[in-house]
């Protein structure tokens, strides 16, 4: 049986490795105030070499899996910097829940290079953890089109105005 998600989990591991990431899609969206529930998380990490490399280390100490229908466990991989390189998405499920990789989300061709320009910091359990900007989360699940997507943009829309009034007022 899968893991359920423990994003803390997910995120003390890629910060030991000292993983360059942005955090995307509903768990982004819940550190910004969503009541959206997620069940896994999104991040586009940055895809250079090193960084890759870091990436590999991360996901082999999380025991990634391959996600795939059918096989709840997962299939077993290799996730070797070469591979990870050679791909745009990639979902597995993990000792810390399922994880999904993206290099170029909906509405963002630059990936990582583009979300992290107005990324925001979060800290949690002293774990630095950088998401992308609301209006990115909502950018790329409005590009994105997918019927799950319809059903949250509303909420994130009226997260976005909230902030904005309150922000406003101050």
């Amino acid at each position: 049986m899968p893991a359920p998600l423990d994003p803390v989990c997910i995120f003390d591991h890629l910060g030991r490795h000292n993983v360059d990431y942005v955090l995307i899609g509903g768990l982004a969206g819940v550190l910004h105030g969503s009541p959206a529930m997620t069940n896994d998380a999104d991040i586009v990490p940055s895809a250079d070499p090193a960084n890759l490399e870091r990436l590999a280390a991360a996901l082999r100490e999380l025991n990634a899996r391959l996600r795939v229908e059918g096989e709840p466990e997962g299939i077993e991989f290799d996730p070797h910097p070469a591979l990870l390189a050679s791909l745009n998405i990639l979902n597995m499920t993990t000792n810390c829940g399922d994880l999904d990789l993206t290099f170029t989300p909906a509405a963002y061709e630059a990936g990582y290079d583009e979300l992290v320009k107005q990324a925001v910091v979060f800290e949690i359990d002293a774990i630095t953890v950088k998401a992308a900007a609301l209006s990115d989360v909502i950018r790329s699940k409005e590009a994105a089109d997918r019927p799950k997507d319809h059903v949250v943009l509303p909420i994130l829309h009226a997260l976005q105005q909230e902030i904005e009034l309150r922000d406003r007022r101050q």
